[in-house]
This record gives structure tokens, sequence and C-alpha cells, in this order.
């Protein structure tokens, strides 16, 4: 009896693994058959992912709600992007910082004209920098403008049928549904905006990351530093703000969900002004909490803004 209930049980057991074998080696074909892709942060790999839908196996550098100006790229990013299909990036001096994504790229032999990297901002129309000495630098914030983010779409769809033109028109479907959503968004921003008188349409964040918003939707934007660097937040950055704020009437305060408050807190205490909400810059959302997707994070901003400038 008890040599039956064991072999019983063996057998059982022998079933258990063999089914989850079958599993395992399915879903790593399944995972095989799909497009690796590398993005370098989480805007861009929401945007992929929805250009690509089913087609694409998507792995972002950068970790949600880090930074990705100045990123160090850990053992499995390398690994990762060597074996990638295909790698899309930001530029526009994103990817800048401590030349990390350029350094991966050498590292990972994935330079060349035949290299399959490519420019998510291609046909952005760039704005600069207005600090003293980096006039000639670009703003990467392009995404902020939605009608950039339509771009971001175009380019990444255009990528990945270079990389697999057999199925061209899953990513053409894909890309135009999702276009779609961000033409309606973008429309929805201009019209509730187009509410609020332009003398109130003041945006004060701690990085000057609005630039490309607050042009598309006809805001002034004020900031602490211009762009994350190593010595953001300095006392006489601060000041300068604190001296802008007290010149206006009735200012709202938001602060950036990806980076340190502290120094917006500061300005806040010195001025009495209420930090009234966050925005997304840099990074989406964690999973299952606000802002986490491309189009998730552009409508809290949008709402966020709108009612910090009417809610007073």
């Amino acid at each position: 009896m008890i040599i039956k209930k064991l072999s019983t049980l063996l057998l059982f057991l022998v079933l258990v693994l063999a089914s989850c074998s079958k599993e395992e080696g399915n879903s790593k074909k399944d995972n095989a058959d799909k497009i690796q892709v590398i993005a370098t942060y989480s805007i861009i790999y929401d945007i992929v992912k929805n250009v690509g839908g089913d087609r694409v196996e998507v792995h972002s550098l950068a970790p949600v709600g880090s930074n990705p100006h100045e990123y160090d790229p850990l053992p499995l990013d390398v690994q990762l992007t060597t074996d990638a299909d295909i790698v899309f990036y930001n530029g526009l001096n994103l990817e800048g910082g401590n030349s990390w994504f350029e350094k991966l790229l050498l590292t990972t032999e994935k330079t060349g004209k035949e290299a399959p990297v490519y420019r998510l901002s291609d046909g952005v129309d760039p704005m600069h920098l207005t600090s003293k000495g980096k006039e000639s630098e670009e703003d990467p914030h392009a995404w902020l403008d939605i009608r950039n983010g339509i771009k971001y779409a175009e380019n990444a769809k255009i990528g990945l049928i270079k990389v697999d033109p057999k199925h061209a028109d899953v990513y053409e479907k894909n890309a135009k549904e999702y276009i779609e959503k961000l033409e309606n968004l973008h429309q929805e921003a201009v019209e509730r905006y187009s509410k609020i008188p332009q003398e109130q349409r003041l945006l004060i964040t701690s990085e000057g990351a609005f630039k490309y918003f607050s042009e598309a939707y006809g805001f002034e934007a004020a900031y602490i530093w211009e762009i994350n660097s190593e010595n953001q937040g300095s006392p006489e950055q601060v000041s300068t703000l604190v001296d802008f704020i007290r010149s206006k009437k009735d200012p709202v305060l938001f602060v950036e969900t990806s980076i340190d408050p502290r120094s917006m807190e500061m300005v806040s205490s010195e001025t009495d002004v209420p930090i009234f909400g966050k925005v997304f810059t840099d990074s989406i959302g964690k999973s299952g909490e606000d802002g986490d997707t491309y189009i998730k994070m552009m409508e809290w901003n949008i709402d966020t803004i709108y009612r910090g400038l009417t809610e007073k």
C-alpha cells in the first residue's frame, strides 16, 4: 500500500515537473519570437510598447521614477543591449550626462550607420537652453508637447517596421490607434487651457522641463534650475525664483515626481506659497499608480496644472 502511494506521488511530481518545463519552454519560445527592444527611459518604453504591442519585449534602461539624464547602466543593461534587435533613445541631449549612452553603444557594438539604433525625437523642432554658456545645448523634454509625442510614436513605428517588416501591418494599426488618442488629448489640453486668462498661465516647477509644454499650450515657464545636473538647487537659484514669485500675483507651485522635492519645499517656505501638486516630467509613474503610462502622465499633468491655476 505504501509503495503504491509513493508510486502515485512520484508520478504526480513527474507530471507537474513536465508541465512546468513545457510552460517554461513555451514562454521562452514566445519571447524568442518577439522583437527585443531597448528603450533608454520609461516614457520611450511606454510609447514603443503601445506601437509594438504583442510583437515586442521592451526593457527600459533607466527605471521608472529615476533620472535618465545621468544614468549608470547595470551589467544586465549591457547584456540586454548587446542582444537587442533594436534600441530607441530620445536624443536632444537627454542621454548625454557622463556620456553614458554613447559608452553603452560602444561597449555593446551598437554603433555605425547600420546599427539598429533610432532617435525617437527625429523631426522635432528643438528648443534650446537659455542659461549662460548653455545656449547651444538642446532641451530634451520634447515629449511634454503631445504633438512631439505623436512624432515619437511615428518614429517608433518606422524603426520597428525596419527590423520586422513582416509585421508592418501590426505596427501601422497600433500606431494609428495610439496616435488618434494622443491627438484627442492634445486637443483637450488646448481647449481646457484656452479658458484660463493668459496672465494666469504661469507654470512654476523645479526643473525647467516645460518649455515645449509651455509653447504648445500658451504658458510662461519659471523654475529653480533649467536642467537636471549635479549643481541643481543652489542657494542662488532658489533665491532668484523666490524673488520672481514675490513679484507675481497668486502664483502656484508644482513639484516633479522624479526629483528631490526639498528645493521646491524651500521655495514654498520662503514665499508662503503652498505646493499645489506633483507633475510628471522625466518618467511615467510606477505600474498601478498615477500616471503609469505616457498618456496617463500627460492627462495627470494637464488636469493638475489646470486645477492648480483655476482652484484659487
